[in-house]
């Protein structure tokens, strides 16, 4: 079975030894992303809102790199450093995927890297026609 990883300068580089994501066979697995700039790498120390929407955006560029979408998303996790940011994240998370409601877990952790409020991993599917 054959392990093809996805590298993409429409996101943040990978901060450490993995891939931005992986796919084997018509699953696409993505690393967690916090808000990086995929420009300068700079890390945006915004609101929850503003790193949300940074995040939403990096995990869906990785996505199209692995030939996916957000409407492909089966499953995310979403990591918060403050449980009383749950609504804000999930007004944030429903302009991103709409009616597509993939399931999810979301817990709260003491720390993320770069000190990041938020941080969200997926697995979705690949687009039919690949």
């Amino acid at each position: 079975m054959k392990i093809k990883n996805v590298q993409t300068d429409a996101a943040p580089a990978a901060i450490g030894p993995y891939s931005q994501a992986v796919v084997i066979r018509d699953l696409v697995f993505t690393s967690g992303q916090i808000a990086l700039s995929p420009i300068d790498e700079e890390f945006l120390n915004g609101t929850i809102e503003e790193q949300t929407h940074r995040v939403l955006k990096n995990l869906e560029a990785v996505l199209i790199a692995a030939h996916s979408s957000l409407s492909n998303v089966v499953k995310t996790t979403i990591f918060l450093r403050e449980i009383k940011d749950f609504a804000v994240v999930n007004s944030v998370y429903a302009e991103f995927f709409g009616n597509h409601k993939p399931a999810r877990t979301t817990v709260a952790v003491k720390s993320l890297p770069k000190n990041a409020l938020i941080e969200i991993d997926a697995i979705a599917t690949l687009n039919s026609e690949n």
